[in-house]
């Protein structure tokens, strides 16, 4: 109704192509612009100057014969200045930029083996940029940017790329494992060594306590006994021990049965075997020597 009125509104952030007798005439800003139609004049199209958006998916092969799909995101806008190039130099704006796009990855990513790729997204991206930037300029566009998005190889690959993943992890677990077993190891024959060392230390200590008893006892009995010598008093003190131990395995209610010689010889029979071979321990050092 306006146009008919001669008359037009242009919204905020677009532009209108305004056209006399199909020639280019001038761009309309935002706002009311009066257009004698009678006279020959036309709005030819409107071009907005919104940043917009482009989503190009590129499938290629990488240096080691990978094959992956970039998606690559580019922002672009036209320029107020250079409106009139952008309406009527290209007509389709996102197959072109999709061609740069393809030939840029194409170019940049079979150079590269598939983990070089994900490390190097961002230097893909500048080179797609640079690019687009230069093409595109012409035609009256600026890029505002490029990224690169995705990067996503085969199905295969990638299920092999977990696989991988996955054993390395359980090897670098089982190795851990492996470690920590290892300390428990070290750790518990330190235990058990230092255990041995201290109980026999504490063995060494009772012998010691017992051979000190016994001195003390033939000391004490000489001196309130005299006339009695020491193989007496030792013989009495293996009696006594003789029957203490016959007391406690009789007294235990886990024992059974032992069977022994028991009599008066017995005890002689044990204190002489004690003696022969106490005797015999030492008598070897001086064979020896």
């Amino acid at each position: 109704m306006g146009q008919a009125l001669g008359c037009i509104i242009v919204g905020q952030s677009n532009v209108a192509i305004k056209e006399h007798f199909g020639k280019f005439d001038d761009v309309l800003q935002p706002g009311c612009h009066c257009l004698p139609w009678c006279l020959g004049y036309q709005i030819a199209g409107g071009l907005s100057l919104r940043v917009q958006q482009l989503d190009v998916k590129c499938e290629t092969k990488t240096k080691d014969n990978v094959f992956v799909n970039v998606v690559a995101s580019v922002q672009y806008r036209a320029l107020a200045d250079k409106a009139s190039d952008a309406f009527y130099r290209l007509t389709n704006t996102k197959e072109q930029i999709q061609s740069y796009v393809f030939d840029v990855i194409r170019a940049s990513v079979p150079k590269l083996e598939l983990d070089a790729v994900f490390e190097q997204k961002n230097d893909i991206a500048r080179a797609v940029e640079d690019e687009l930037e230069k093409a595109m300029s012409a035609y009256g566009y600026e890029i505002v940017q490029t990224l690169i998005v995705d990067i996503e190889p085969d199905v295969h690959v990638k299920r092999a790329m977990n696989e991988i993943n996955a054993a390395l992890s359980m090897r670098l677990a089982a190795n851990e494992k492996a470690e920590a077993e290892k300390i428990l190891q070290i750790k518990k024959a330190e235990g058990e060594a230092e255990s041995k060392y201290l109980s026999g230390l504490g063995i060494a200590r009772q012998r010691q306590a017992i051979v000190d008893g016994l001195r003390d006892s033939v000391l004490e009995f000489s001196e309130n006994m005299p006339g009695t010598t020491a193989k007496d008093i030792m013989d009495m003190v293996l009696v006594t021990q003789y029957f203490d131990t016959m007391k406690e395995i009789g007294a235990s209610s886990k024992s059974s049965a032992v069977f022994i010689p028991h009599g008066p010889g017995a005890v002689r029979d044990v204190a002489e075997q004690i003696r022969d071979g106490l005797l015999q321990a030492n008598a070897s050092p001086n064979l020896l020597n």
